[in-house]
């Protein structure tokens, strides 16, 4: 294991700051990332929701740092991963929507897979003496007809369970609807596609076996005495919606919602106590909580913002975000609530190796920012560049009022556009954070400002949206059908 002079000036400067130099770990902080998958904004309890009752994260947000102000790169799972992993735009990828089969992703635009050579958190760490897992979602390449994708250790991981959105050994889930019919096996294709062992497991408790792995895998890490950088990406709460029995309510879509919702933060409750239990753990740990996208229409809640999954208003990228480490964090921070940073999805890769003392991978070009002052609760952070999102192409809108194709954040000020650059569509996100007001014809300056920034930006990448005009139509998001 390679421990950086970096990484040792670095901690005794933050242990030392923090009242933490006799506790001063011997070796680089643990990083434990649980991304849920379609959860809204307001779907925790600890953000508004009030249905059901997310315990265990709702005690990780009271010990640690909840933030109000954290948007993924894309309002769709693929693009919004891939910023997660690379610390840049997706659309440098050409990644702009969840991957499908090999001719949607042709028509889209899109390559099959996330081009192995883009820089990954987890290579950086692996390089570094980390060990390295994914347990959960993928979708990153490996899904549907994609049998020839990389495996997901090509992207720095020494270990990876997965679902039928990724190549390796892989959890398929049986379908149970309790209504007397069959349980059915459900794998989208991915049972035909080899690269890994397959366990079929009822759907209801499939958050429970990535969770099961990722213990072990840090079970693992701990005997051989290595830092860890682990993954928890549990499939749920995306649909196709089957909780536990018991938590199954009256059966309708937002019941079946909020039950899964309920059993995925049950089944969260053994990861988060193997951490807090252990001192050792416990105290050279950092726990991260986010969710890649903006909720499903009829199931999660984006609370008082506008919009949701696909689109590019705050509902739809606005996400909770949630860092916990009672060794690692200001002490003054822990159960606070951070309304001044906008942190963003591909800021985790250059703050996690600022944490940890590494550099940025040399000849790379990275779009996030360090945010771990803010993140560690050491003080607010303001980001010094803009924050710029493009609609995914499947998703245009209702045909008579089709969704911007473009998005661009400065400051508080957020601007909506066409591709074509009409429609503006100017918003102070300080005064009004639900987007009610349109400021555009009152402020013509900073939109002409904002608007070049954006279509600059836009110009520069290998990608393109299709005008509203020219899209395909608006899915019906029937459960279980995309990303």
């Amino acid at each position: 294991m390679r421990v950086t002079k970096t990484f040792i000036a670095l901690t005794a400067v933050i242990f030392l700051a923090t009242g933490f130099a006799s506790a001063a770990p011997a070796r680089p902080p643990n990083v434990l990332f649980v991304l849920i998958d379609d959860m809204g904004y307001a779907d925790m309890t600890c953000y508004g929701e009030r249905r059901v009752h997310t315990d265990q994260l709702d005690r990780i947000a009271a010990e640690g740092i909840r933030f109000t102000q954290f948007d993924v790169n894309a309002p769709i799972c693929s693009p919004s991963r891939t910023a997660f992993l690379t610390g840049q735009y997706p659309e440098r990828w050409k990644i702009t929507s969840y991957l499908e089969t090999r001719a949607t992703d042709r028509q889209r635009g899109m390559p099959n897979w996330l081009d192995p050579s883009a820089p990954t958190l987890a290579r950086a760490l692996h390089d570094s003496g980390y060990a390295t897992g994914h347990f959960g979602k993928w979708h990153m390449g490996g899904q549907r007809d994609v049998g020839d994708a990389p495996l997901i250790t090509e992207y720095g991981f020494d270990k990876s369970l997965t679902t039928f959105e990724g190549l390796g050994d892989r959890i398929l889930p049986i379908l149970d609807a309790y209504d007397g019919t069959p349980p059915q096996k459900y794998s989208l294709g991915s049972d035909k596609l080899g690269h890994g062992n397959i366990t079929w497991v009822e759907r209801s408790k499939v958050t429970s076996s990535f969770v099961n792995a990722a213990i072990d895998f840090i079970h693992k890490a701990e005997q051989e005495d290595k830092p860890f950088y682990v993954n928890v990406w549990p499939d749920d709460v995306h649909s196709p919606f089957f909780p536990p029995k018991a938590q199954r309510g009256d059966g309708s879509k937002k019941q079946l919602y909020l039950g899964v919702v309920q059993a995925t933060d049950d089944q969260l409750k053994p990861l988060f106590d193997l951490v807090r239990d252990d001192p050792k753990l416990r105290d050279n740990t950092l726990i991260l909580v986010a969710s890649d996208n903006g909720p499903e229409p009829g199931a999660g809640s984006a609370g008082a913002f506008k919009g949701q999954k696909g689109n590019l208003y705050e509902g739809g990228f606005r996400e909770p975000f949630i860092t916990w480490g009672p060794g690692l964090l200001e002490k003054s921070a822990i159960g606070t609530v951070n309304h001044q940073s906008v942190i963003a999805g591909f800021d985790l890769l250059p703050s996690i190796l600022t944490m940890i003392g590494q550099p940025l991978p040399a000849g790379k070009t990275f779009d996030g920012e360090d945010m771990s002052a803010a993140m560690l609760g050491k003080s607010p952070q303001h980001r010094t560049k803009p924050l710029m999102w493009l609609r995914p192409p499947d998703r245009p809108g209702p045909a008579g009022n089709p969704w911007p194709d473009l998005a661009i954040r400065q400051g508080d000020l957020k601007l909506l556009i066409n591709a074509d650059g009409s429609k503006p569509q100017l918003y102070d996100l300080a005064n009004d954070p639900n987007e009610t007001t349109n400021l555009a014809s009152k402020d013509p300056t900073n939109v002409e400002t904002l608007k070049k920034a954006l279509m600059d930006w836009y110009r520069s990448l290998p990608v393109e949206v299709p005008h509203p005009a020219k899209a395909e139509a608006d899915p019906s998001y029937m459960w279980w059908d995309d990303g």
